[in-house]
């Protein structure tokens, strides 16, 4: 007997459900929600500043960011999407897109209804409040990172991220400092960190060469997970992650 497929919903739910506790019901009902999955190739515009969005994207598989343009042209990454994230919930609230949303590489994109979900919120408050909690947590990870731009250094800017994104994009059923893959390239590190693709460079052979990671074909691998923190002065209090031990 072949096992039933499950939905790539699934994800989102658990996601939400970190924050606010969901019932059965509701599950079910998120469950159901029109959707359609689409491809995207890296580097793909998802959504851009100042526009409507009609569907909600949740991020299946790869990697996205969020991101603004500066007056001279410069790209600056305000946020790293993870599978299990929907790209663009300000919307539920806000009619006009405030940034870009931008595949970082080939994505698995699933499309939800802006009108089924607006209103399954409208008329289910445990789901209205895991939404609005998800949003609260994408803020707590903005103010961590406006920390981590004005006030550390690049080595830690770049060791912090790389703690973020262990616990974001590794298994969450398994120990803090997990291997993982990142696929971002320096330049785009380097947008999301304030810094040039030179000195991304030189910070990561500068943490291989203390042991503090191993970095090959963009694979990070931690070996110290503590000593990893300590460089980063990481605390991942602001991720309000269900593990509160990390």
């Amino acid at each position: 007997m072949s096992k039933a497929k499950i939905s790539p919903l699934v994800g989102m739910i658990d996601k939400l459900a970190r924050h606010a506790p969901i019932s059965l019901g509701d599950r079910a009902l998120l469950l159901a929600l029109p959707s359609k999955s689409h491809a995207f190739n890296a580097g793909s515009y998802l959504n851009r500043e100042g526009i409507a969005a009609d569907n909600y994207g949740m991020l299946v598989s790869g990697l996205a960011c969020r991101h603004k343009i500066s007056g001279e042209g410069i790209r600056q990454i305000v946020s790293i999407v993870t599978p299990g994230d929907i790209l663009n919930l300000q919307q539920l609230y806000l009619e006009d897109a405030d940034h870009n949303i931008q595949t970082l590489a080939q994505c698995e994109i699933l499309m939800i209804s802006r009108r089924a979900l607006h209103q399954l919120a409208d008329d289910h408050p445990s789901v209205a409040r895991a939404l609005v909690a998800s949003m609260l947590v994408e803020l707590s990870i903005a103010r961590e990172w406006i920390l981590s731009i004005g006030r550390h250094n690049a080595r830690t800017r770049l060791a912090h991220l790389l703690c973020e994104l262990a616990l974001q994009l590794g298994n969450p059923s398994l120990a803090p400092g997990q291997a993982y893959e990142l696929p971002m390239s320096q330049e785009q590190l380097a947008d999301a960190l304030g810094l040039t693709p030179v000195h991304i460079n030189r910070m990561l052979k500068s943490l291989v060469h203390d042991n503090l990671i191993n970095y090959k074909n963009r694979r990070v691998n931690i070996p110290d997970w503590h000593r990893l923190t300590e460089a980063g002065n990481f605390n991942s209090r602001y991720l309000h992650l269900s593990n509160h031990s990390r």
